[in-house]
Formats: C-alpha cells, sequence, structure tokens
C-alpha cells in the first residue's frame, strides 16, 4: 500500500492514537532488525480488509510487512524526531519501491512522519523492559516519558 497524501480535508478527521494490545510500558527495544525507509497509509484503506482478514483501523498501531509473520510486534524507531513506537504486523506491504514498512496514520503521527509522507526508520526487536531502563514511547504523545 502506498504513502498517503497530505490532503487537508482529510486531516480534520484523524482518529485518536490507540495503543496495541498490552500497552507499551513495558517493553523496550532489542536489536536491529531493518533500517530503511517507511510511509503510512490511511484514509483510502480504513475499513478494508488487511491481509490477515481483520479490517484495517487507521487509528491503531499496526504496520504492513512483507515478512514478518501476521501478530509481531515491532519497534519503530525515527532517529530524525527520536520518537518510538510498537506496531503490530497486521498487513502485507509495502509495495513503493525502496520501503521497509508501511504504518498505520496513528503509528506515522506518534512518530512525528505524519506530514512527510515517509521518513527514515529502524526496525527493533521487542524485548520487556527491565527496571530502570528508559521505557518506549508512548502512543499519545510520541514522547518518551
Amino acid at each position: 500500500m502506498g504513502s498517503a497524501d497530505d490532503d487537508p480535508a482529510r486531516e480534520s478527521a484523524r482518529p485518536a492514537p490507540s495503543l496495541p494490545e498490552g500497552g507499551t510500558s513495558l517493553l523496550r527495544g532489542g536489536k536491529d532488525l531493518q533500517r530503511g525507509v517507511a510511509s503510512w497509509y490511511g484514509p483510502g484503506f480504513h475499513g478494508r480488509t488487511t491481509a490477515n482478514g481483520e479490517k484495517f483501523n487507521m487509528g491503531e498501531m499496526t504496520a504492513a510487512h512483507k515478512t514478518l509473520p501476521f501478530g509481531t510486534r515491532v519497534l519503530v524507531h525515527n532517529p530524525r524526531t527520536g520518537k518510538e513506537v510498537v506496531v503490530r504486523i497486521n498487513d502485507r506491504g509495502p509495495y513503493a519501491r525502496g520501503r521497509v514498512i508501511d504504518l498505520s496514520k496513528a503509528a506515522a503521527h506518534a512518530l512525528g512522519m505524519k506530514t512527510r509522507g515517509h521518513d527514515a526508520v529502524v526496525l527493533r526487536e521487542v524485548l520487556p523492559a527491565r527496571a530502570g531502563q528508559n521505557m518506549i514511547a508512548s502512543a499519545e504523545t510520541g514522547a518518551n516519558p
């Protein structure tokens, strides 16, 4: 799925971001899995069936990836903004050349990349947090607590 355009009329109907099941407060990033460019998709695909059979909700923290198993949770780090989110893989893509992941609109917004349409990212494995270590970004603010 391709990157969404930045139509201001569509912006006014933005749903509130939602956390992945289990929240993000007990997770941290592990080893790097992949680096590349992320894009996002939303309004044109909202409510359509994803590759795993569920309905796409642009307000959830989900993503499309070419090979990761459905249900895999991946920490997505945006080096430009320093923000991170955890997304759940529920779709296949991206189909745009040179892209490694297609994020939901909510995930792109939380990473600070929605208005750009695409940005460099690092995909990391998700590990349980240990006491005293930095937690990942919250979906509501996109900033580290």
